[in-house]
């Protein structure tokens, strides 16, 4: 899973990347301190994983993992060059997921490039400039469906309708994942608003009520997720040792840090889930969307094990929890044989059987 971050200059990104990844990305104040973007790779937090290490004492323990993406500041103008235009343009279409930082922190030491603090007209700006991208490129797209769609091919025909219904929803000033449309079919014009996003608020120590509202308000209105969080206060956390965190969060009355809320959230606007598998050898969580059956889930580890699948043995992580031991999961008929149809839930251990 890879998450691109976003957002104005000078809206505390880089920070929020350092303290989500415990990086040393260079944070600035001013415009375009970020280039090329820096990329961290961060474990999934997860005590379901920890639980089964202390169960099975394996000898190596695996966690999911989340790619951070610190994309360059994008500014007024971006999608027709400005900036770094084309080129921040390219790293947000590699990415799962958008994270757009909105600046909700006033600090006079911070130049804000558009002026005060306003939620709406940066969010505006962002969402104008990736509308103005997709459009160009939809444009692109069209030309080369149209010529097919005259000479009577069908499945241009038909992609060509879907274009026309995609346009007319960015023409709109909306993005393109509000468009009602088969997702596969969206999915296919590779659009940038049709991506998931995850607004994060980033907050002074103490947060502003009336501004936090707002984003809310802003996200509720495009069917999106808002979170906030300070970036100064995370990047303080994620320099800490575990008893020193233990401490600092209680002291802040902080149930859980900033890095744990941004994947859960992007967890969920991304429809995914965790399974486990578990050995003497290993404990590992593995990231699934929503709904995958057995074999696809299998094919996450390898290839070959969704080709040759033959069924999966499926247990969940309450019972062995509950029970510690698989001996005594069988003995309690705890322990399920699945096929190819079984949809696998977060929360499962499973172990698969195939043929090479």
């Amino acid at each position: 899973m890879e998450i691109g971050i976003v957002g104005l200059p000078n809206v505390g990104k880089s920070t929020l990347f350092n303290a989500l990844t415990s990086a040393n990305a260079q944070a600035s104040n001013y415009p375009f301190t970020t280039i090329e973007p820096n990329v961290g790779i961060v474990p999934v937090p997860d005590l379901r994983l920890q639980r089964l290490t202390e169960i099975f004492k394996p000898k190596k323990t695996t966690p999911a993992s989340v790619r951070f993406v610190d994309i360059a500041g994008l500014v007024k103008g971006a999608s027709s060059g400005e900036g770094l235009g084309n080129k921040f343009l390219s790293h947000i279409r590699e990415v799962d997921a958008i994270l757009m930082v909105v600046r909700l922190f006033k600090d006079s030491n911070v130049t804000h490039v558009m002026g005060g603090v306003d939620p709406e007209r940066d969010i505006s700006v962002i969402e104008t400039e990736l509308i103005l991208a997709d459009l160009a490129s939809l444009e692109k797209q069209k030309e080369k469906l149209f010529g097919k769609a005259k000479s009577g091919d069908k499945e241009s025909r038909e992609a060509l309708e879907s274009l026309e219904a995609v346009k007319a929803v960015l023409d709109s000033g909306r993005p393109a994942r509000s468009c009602e449309i088969n997702p596969k079919v969206l999915a296919s014009f590779s659009l940038l608003t049709s991506k998931p996003v995850l607004f994060v608020g980033n907050t002074d120590e103490v947060p502003d009520p009336v501004l936090v509202a707002k984003l809310d308000e802003l996200a509720k209105k495009r069917g999106a997720r808002a979170l906030t969080l300070c970036s100064k206060i995370e990047s303080e956390i994620s320099q800490l040792n575990p008893e020193e965190r233990e401490t600092f969060l209680s002291e802040m009355g902080i149930k859980t840090t900033g890095l744990e809320r941004v994947i859960v959230a992007a967890y969920e606007i991304l429809g995914l889930c965790s399974y486990f598998t578990a050995g003497e050898d290993e404990v590992r969580a593995w990231t699934i969307p929503v709904g995958a059956r057995a074999p696809q889930a299998a094919g996450v580890i390898h290839s070959d094990f969704e080709k040759g699948f033959i069924r999966a043995e499926v247990y969940s992580f309450k019972d062995i929890a509950a029970h510690l031991k698989e001996s005594v999961l069988r003995e309690k008929g705890l322990i399920r044989s699945e096929g190819k149809d079984y949809v696998v839930k977060d929360g499962d251990v499973c172990f698969f059987k195939f043929s090479n």
